[in-house]
């Protein structure tokens, strides 16, 4: 069953994120994922969530979401967005 990976994310170092944008595509794939949804213009029609930078990945199933998290290669990236942006992340199963 496939899974989605959820992201909205808030740029505080628009600069320095270049670098994760630049690395961390390869880790996706080497996950199963794909990018769905890469920062597109968006449009809230209900309800008060205002999200900033949405980026949406389709994975094979959510062990692979947590396979990609726990890569010790991702980790510098993941410390990296941390210190460069806020994020929310979500992971959900499909249909």
């Amino acid at each position: 069953m496939s899974a989605y990976l959820i992201v909205d994310i808030f740029l505080r170092d628009a600069q320095r994120y270049e670098e994760y944008k630049r690395s961390v595509p390869r880790l996706i794939a080497k996950h199963g994922g794909e990018y769905l949804v890469r920062g597109g213009e968006h449009e809230v029609l209900e309800g008060d969530w205002v999200p900033r930078r949405l980026v949406i990945f389709r994975f094979p199933n959510r062990r692979s979401i947590q396979d990609l998290f726990s890569d010790p290669e991702y980790k510098p990236l993941r410390q990296l967005r941390h210190e460069v942006a806020d994020s929310n992340i979500v992971a959900v199963d499909g249909l």
